[in-house]
């Protein structure tokens, strides 16, 4: 079973690991290790990020292909549209069907800066690119799309935001997956309004456990993501020192997803950061405590 449309029928909650592509030798070496150390944890399926542009196209195939053929996991190749030609679109995807990778995770991506509307080319919004792919390939990729608990930062309102993801659906996204959040209960009210306004595809939590003060401080601002009270004071307290803060982010993240579990969530997708340590233990921790009814490796 290889497609991600077909794992979330069997299987609830999935769990699932998002990698970046390496750039150097150093970081590729720890990545491996990393992939390594996930990889007894038995995952549903792994995704592989696409870069700024389409910056890792090249590495993100070879990664993808390299995961699920070698490491024998199923895998899921980020693409992002904007600033690409329904060529060179139909060009990767056409690799990945020869190669029988058939998850995609079809973003728009980032707005070239400029915001020149001339680089767009073929394709401007998600959804145009998830429209195109079912219209060449009919049902042999299972297409995954993104998803905002609080809002995509371009949106006015969530009502709006949800409106546009609809359509992400209509054009034939089989799946969901969210933005980090640290906050159930926007996601909460964020899954009773898609449910309610016809979106009834899974919607997969993605979880970040916090490993580094400043990296934590950019990624919430860049995704206007909330921080609650309680884990912003232990963010603060903790802040100049690395073995606490990860060892209070994990018992936060473990608790997130022990009340997410406990809420019918479809799967956690763990924003890896190539990193295993944090994951590892977080999921490592679910399993006993759900060992009668997740699948995970014994």
């Amino acid at each position: 079973m290889h497609k991600i449309k077909d794992i979330l029928l069997n299987t609830k909650p999935t769990f699932s690991f998002e990698f970046f592509p390496p750039k150097t030798e150093e970081a590729e070496r720890k990545f491996k290790l990393s992939l390594l150390d996930l990889k007894r944890l038995k995952p549903d399926f792994v995704s592989i990020t696409y870069g700024a542009g389409g910056s890792t196209k090249e590495k993100t195939e070879a990664l993808v292909i390299e995961i699920q053929n070698q490491d024998l996991l199923v895998s899921m190749a980020h693409l992002t549209c904007i600033g690409s030609s329904k060529e060179e679109i139909g060009f990767l995807l056409n690799q990945y069907k020869k190669a029988n990778i058939q998850n995609i995770m079809a973003l728009r991506g980032d707005l070239p800066k400029n915001k020149d509307i001339h680089l767009v080319n073929d394709f401007r919004y998600a959804y145009e690119l998830i429209q195109w792919i079912k219209l060449q390939y009919n049902d042999f990729f299972s297409i995954g799309a993104a998803c905002y608990p609080e809002k995509h930062p371009e949106a006015k309102t969530l009502k709006e935001d949800i409106e546009y993801l609809k359509l992400k659906v209509d054009s034939g996204a089989d799946f969901l997956i969210t933005q980090l959040f640290y906050d159930n209960d926007k996601f909460y009210l964020f899954r009773d309004m898609a449910r309610k306004m016809g979106i009834h595809v899974p919607i997969i939590a993605g979880i970040m456990p916090i490993t580094n003060y400043q990296q934590i401080q950019k990624f919430t601002q860049m995704v206007q993501c909330h921080i609650p009270k309680n884990l912003e004071k232990l963010i603060e307290k903790y802040k100049d020192s690395q073995e606490d803060l990860l060892k209070v982010s994990i018992e936060y993240s473990i608790q997130q997803c022990e009340d997410l579990i406990n809420n019918d969530i479809d799967g956690i997708h763990f924003y890896t950061l190539n990193q295993s340590n944090a994951t590892y233990l977080i999921l490592s921790e679910l399993k006993k405590i759900y060992q009668k009814n997740l699948n995970l490796y014994e």
